[in-house]
């Protein structure tokens, strides 16, 4: 018998999670009074909100002053489960850490700089003997130089008539330029000088390189008087053509200069930054002038919240995110005067490694160049505004047509594409209250893996089904399926697994891709949200086809346990008319909507853009696979080895062919390699030239 004096075990309670403001207060008891980026997370971990401070301490303190802050940002706080801090040297570098942190993970309650598409680049090679011009997105490469950025591919286009124009430099590629044995059109109509056949030499080429340069660095009237010389010179020697020629040059030069509606006289490299608020949004107007020239203009929308983003709240924020991955220049010119202008052009100089100035004109050229992108901002926000006018119209009328339980604001629109089941893709496309959300669209190439899924997991394998080998090396045993029969009513069995892309037997089974899509999209989407809380869930599901496939896919819905989704099939009218399409959903007869009616124009689109898409992704894969070659699948054979061995045996069945002693004669390939490729081929098979068939 114990005594009573003696310690007694007891089952203490483990203490509930900190959040909110005992979050912040706790985080504060060891934070640094130093330059750095602080994050606020939420209970999955995502970002609620990165800030940056030149002091944290005294920064973070205030978000426990809950009284002081406006609603959304009390509401912020209240979702805080954590904090997490990184220090800087400055606050110069805090500010550029913070950009970057925002545009990699998208804070719900930071402003937003919405912009996925990258800036395109006008390229000049330099490893040539005679330099190409060409457009380039992505990174930079080595032998070329870059000049840029422009505002859309159209403003590359642009700069390359012009330049073709008035310097006659090639935009072909090597490999056409050295197959040529005569000029092609271009040289015709006089846009290009046809070194490809040396119509003109090294030297005299060099030159019109080295006059594109000065124009592109804005020397224009240097060349434009070069050129007038060279003019007077051929006159008087009496060669008429080439003074003829020359003066089209001149003429061509003088077009495009006339072309730029602003022009920014003595200044060189600048952006010119402008912003427009009304009725709660934001729109900023871009032009980027590089050399004198203007490279075109870009609109971009922030997201923000409505009541408390002031315009220089807005455009600090969207400097700092719009320069992170953009070389910014030495002049940015703003539609207004900003609190931080020094701390964002110290750091602006940080990522240039030279000086960058913001300037807020008051008169002159500058201030009229200002005023002319504030014009474009208002307009694009005008229009902008108008087309959110008419969606949210549209989205309204999707509501009623199909009793949704409020607007919806996130459309998923499935398809898929394929040839007798080859190169088999599904894809997804997403469109909301802005349109389609393209950075949302998903494409998924079909292995023919169709393994139950139920609430993220797949099912247990269950006696008496026939086993389909899955992709993780499980076996998948799919209950009460025998040869030509189905569980689910619409005909969706199960496709037989086949070698690569290949979907399904038969030649493509539709029901097998649109069972292997939903489990994937939505399987992850159970594994990641299974309370599904967060913003990626879909309002509505639209699919291709007719009953069948809305049967096949309720079902496939029901076994992930996502039966409350609401769900329409879109079939196409007779003879496969636009405008006469049946729309069915569960437990309501189909429909068909006025041939005039929006709402039907509207679904049209969202259909149209889902079979565009898949059938571009079926169609680069299929490319893809028509490059590839059974010399592909031998392990470490790149491409460089393969190059190898196909200009010495000819083929990848001359390769399959030799024997191991041809292997080891192959240059470039060692004894190691020679074995592995003649094993790939011939398991098993020992000696040289063995196993020649």
């Amino acid at each position: 018998m114990s005594s009573p004096d003696a310690p007694q075990d007891e089952t203490l309670a483990e203490p509930a999670p900190l959040q909110g403001v005992a979050v912040i207060e706790a985080a504060l008891l060891h934070m640094p009074t130093v330059p750095g980026v602080y994050r606020m997370l939420d209970a999955k971990g995502d970002a609620l909100y990165v800030g940056k401070a030149r002091n944290l301490k005294k920064r973070v303190y205030s978000y426990t002053q809950i009284n002081r802050l406006p609603e959304r940002l009390r509401r912020m706080v209240a979702g805080t489960r954590r904090m997490e801090i990184v220090t800087t040297g400055s606050e110069a570098e805090a500010l550029l850490l913070e950009a970057n942190l925002i545009k990699r993970l998208r804070p719900r309650f930071n402003i937003l700089l919405r912009d996925d598409k990258s800036y395109p680049w006008l390229l000049l090679t330099e490893d040539h003997d005679y330099p190409m011009i060409g457009k380039h997105r992505g990174e930079k490469q080595k032998g070329a130089s870059y000049f840029g950025p422009f505002a859309s591919v159209w403003a590359v286009n642009q700069t390359i008539t012009a330049l073709q124009r008035v310097f006659l430099l090639r935009s072909c590629r090597d490999t056409v330029f050295t197959s040529r044995d005569r000029p092609c059109l271009l040289y015709q109509i006089k846009r290009c000088s046809a070194p490809c056949v040396e119509r003109i030499s090294k030297e005299d080429y060099a030159g019109l390189v080295k006059q594109a340069k000065q124009f592109l660095s804005g020397e224009t009237p240097t060349i434009q008087k070069k050129l007038a010389a060279e003019m007077e010179q051929a006159a008087e020697a009496l060669e008429f053509e080439r003074a003829a020629s020359i003066r089209d040059r001149i003429r061509g030069l003088t077009h495009v200069q006339g072309q730029n509606s602003i022009n920014l006289e003595g200044v060189g490299d600048a952006d010119v930054v402008a912003l427009h608020q009304a009725a709660g949004q934001s729109c900023v107007q871009v032009f980027f002038f590089r050399g004198g020239r203007n490279n075109g203009n870009r609109s971009f929308f922030p997201s923000h919240a409505k009541d408390d983003a002031g315009p220089e709240d807005v455009l600090t924020a969207f400097l700092a995110q719009l320069y992170d991955d953009l070389p910014p220049p030495p002049l940015v010119l703003l539609s207004h005067s900003l609190p931080e202008a020094g701390l964002i052009a110290e750091a602006l100089a940080i990522k240039a490694g030279r000086k960058v100035e913001l300037h807020a004109p008051q008169r002159g050229e500058k201030r009229v160049a200002v005023e002319h992108a504030a014009t474009n901002a208002r307009e694009a926000l005008e229009r902008h505004l108008a087309e959110g006018t008419a969606q949210a119209a549209l989205l309204d009328g999707v509501q009623k047509l199909f009793d949704l339980p409020e607007v919806p604001k996130r459309i998923e629109i499935y398809d898929n594409s394929h040839i007798q089941g080859s190169n088999a893709y599904g894809v997804m496309v997403v469109a909301g209250p802005e349109g389609f959300m393209k950075g949302a669209y998903r494409k998924y190439a079909i292995r023919g893996e169709t393994g139950l899924v139920r609430n993220g997991r797949r099912a247990a394998p269950e006696a008496g089904g026939e086993i389909i080998s899955a992709d993780d090396g499980e076996a998948v045993v799919l209950p009460g399926i025998g040869e030509g029969r189905s569980p689910i009513p619409g005909g969706l069995g199960r496709a037989p697994m086949g070698g690569g892309s290949r979907a399904a037997s038969g030649g493509g089974d539709d029901f097998a891709m649109m069972r292997e899509v939903f489990e994937r999209r939505f399987g992850k989407a159970l594994k990641e949200d299974p309370e599904r809380a967060g913003e990626g869930w879909p309002d509505l599901v639209l699919i291709d086809g007719g009953a069948g496939q809305l049967s096949a896919a309720r079902a496939i819905m029901a076994e992930l346990g996502l039966e409350d989704l609401p769900m329409v099939a879109v079939a196409k009218g007779p003879d496969r008319d636009a405008g006469r399409e049946w729309f069915h959903r569960e437990g309501h007869a189909p429909i068909q909507l006025p041939p005039r009616d929006p709402v039907l124009y509207y679904l049209q689109r969202l259909r149209d853009e889902a079979h565009r898409f898949a059938i571009t992704t079926h169609r680069a894969g299929r490319s893809k696979s028509l490059t590839r070659s059974e010399l592909d699948e031998i392990p470490g054979v790149g491409s460089a080895i393969k190059r190898r061995l196909l200009n010495h045996f000819g083929s990848a069945r001359g390769v399959r062919q030799a024997g191991l002693n041809d292997l080891n004669n192959c240059p470039g390939i060692g004894p190691a390699m020679a074995t592995r490729i003649h094993e790939h081929f011939h398991p098993g098979a020992t000696g040289p030239n063995s196993a020649k068939g």
